[in-house]
């Protein structure tokens, strides 16, 4: 990626007499986040964008030239993705299908090609490059650490077929036997719980408050209050302390491995 922007950037920081904490401050963003732009190696989402021109009273000129960005995802999930990128620890819930940064690659192209109207090829393909680049953060031993709070219903559910799920859930199970994630599976037998309305995910940061990500049907939302933040932290916590124990969840999902296996 080109510093020409990141160099312009920090130019008008300096000017402003700004150090990168003040301006992650005003801009709402993370000291991180700012240092990363700034080197070359990150570009800001669109709204990240808006936020720093107005901190910086730089009209629109950091929006307007923002050079072209290779992932591709959803717009609203934009702004997640960077912050996903920057946690410290970050806490996941999924209803449906196994999170992002979880997903094998035959897995996430099955999810990908569940899109109605359909989605061209090239568009398809540069969806799940996006996607597989975001789970090399999991390629760091320690770094994020990550918790995964599974719904029964995504274990049972056959996205892609019984192949794609036996092999999706022995990534799972590695992942769990060499200690690079935690994970609970909230069975169907607990019933309702507190996250059954949608996914979210929980994120923890070095230098900035806790924020939370929701996301449903074509929609996404970033929430930063801390009274609204601390809430679902809660829903976690209490859908947590339901959830099977790991060795207990462990021992599920070799189980259900074995049976898509056998009817594969």
């Amino acid at each position: 990626m080109s510093s020409t922007y990141g160099d312009w950037f920090r130019a008008q920081r300096e000017a402003a007499g700004l150090t990168q904490q003040e301006l992650a401050y005003r801009a709402i963003m993370t000291r991180s986040h700012i240092a990363h732009i700034e080197a070359g190696r990150r570009l800001p989402s669109k709204e990240d964008a808006r936020r720093l021109d107005k901190a910086l009273d730089t009209g629109d000129v950091l929006s307007s030239f923002l050079p072209a960005e290779d992932a591709a995802v959803a717009e609203y999930f934009e702004t997640a993705l960077q912050l996903e990128q920057q946690a410290a620890i970050i806490r996941e819930f999924a209803l449906s299908f196994v999170p992002g940064i979880l997903q094998t690659e035959r897995s996430a192209r099955a999810v990908l090609g569940t899109s109605f109207p359909p989605v061209e090829q090239g568009e398809r393909d540069r969806r799940l490059v996006t996607r597989l680049e975001r789970a090399k953060i999991l390629a760091d031993p320690v770094a994020p650490v990550v918790w995964a709070l599974l719904d029964d219903a995504v274990l049972r559910r056959q996205i892609g077929g019984p192949n794609v799920m036996a092999e999706q859930i022995g990534h799972l199970t590695s992942l769990i036997e060499v200690g690079r994630i935690q994970l609970h599976v909230l069975p169907f037998t607990l019933g309702i719980h507190p996250l059954l309305n949608n996914m979210l995910t929980l994120m923890w940061f070095e230098d900035q408050p806790p924020m939370a990500y929701g996301e449903g049907l074509y929609m996404g939302k970033i929430h930063d209050s801390p009274s609204v933040v601390q809430e679902l932290q809660h829903r976690y916590d209490f859908a947590l302390g339901n959830a099977l124990p790991l060795k207990e969840s462990l021992a599920l999902l070799r189980a259900t491995a074995r049976d898509y296996e056998r009817h594969d």
